[in-house]
């Protein structure tokens, strides 16, 4: 029989809730989070593609951040009790805090994700669902197509609290909204 880890059983009989995870245990995986009360951990090791991205495409937001956005990598988000997701890059409409572990969901305007075959079910239908009913506004998907990013942009509908797709961009990122944003994707892997 296998013996789980200590860190790994829940810290009460109710369970894990988001709350629990700013005391998850320095032995469990760097990039773990809950979703639906169940721990989740990132242990394939992350591709090229998807580190460089990410990268890249955070110092690009951050050239285009208004005053009082931030924008960060891995930074997970509290959606309520069982939920802190953490998405590849979030920008939020706070104060920047150097000692932060997460956002609130209503702090949060943009959410991003970058498909990766371990992660592509909640990238593509878990995540966002969660983010559009705790009401972030704007959510971006990233896929890999012939090694270039693809960039799906999705925007809330409030009256239904459901994503609506407004553009699917392969080599300009322009928008107006969260904020005016002019990103070429094509350098965005390099």
């Amino acid at each position: 029989m296998t013996t789980l880890p200590d860190w790994m059983y829940p810290p009460s009989p109710d369970g894990w809730t988001a709350d629990d995870m700013d005391s998850l245990s320095p032995d469990a995986p760097r990039h773990t989070e809950l979703i639906d009360g169940a721990l989740v951990f990132m242990m394939s090791p992350q591709r090229s593609f998807h580190g460089r991205v990410m990268a890249r495409l955070w110092q690009d937001l951050d050239e285009h951040l208004p005053l009082g956005f931030v924008v960060e990598m891995n930074m997970p988000i509290k959606l309520g009790k069982r939920n802190r997701p953490e998405p590849d890059v979030v920008v939020a409409k706070v104060p920047l805090e150097a000692k932060r572990t997460h956002y609130v969901a209503a702090d949060v305007v943009l959410a991003v994700e970058i498909v990766s075959e371990e992660s592509e079910e909640r990238d593509r239908e878990t995540k966002p669902l969660k983010y559009a009913k705790a009401g972030i506004p704007h959510f971006w998907r990233i896929e890999e197509e012939n090694n270039l990013p693809v960039v799906h942009v999705f925007e809330l509908e409030p009256a239904t609290s459901t994503y609506v797709a407004t553009a699917i961009e392969r080599v300009r990122l322009e928008l107006l909204v969260p904020f005016a944003i002019d990103i070429d994707l094509t350098t965005l892997f390099r």
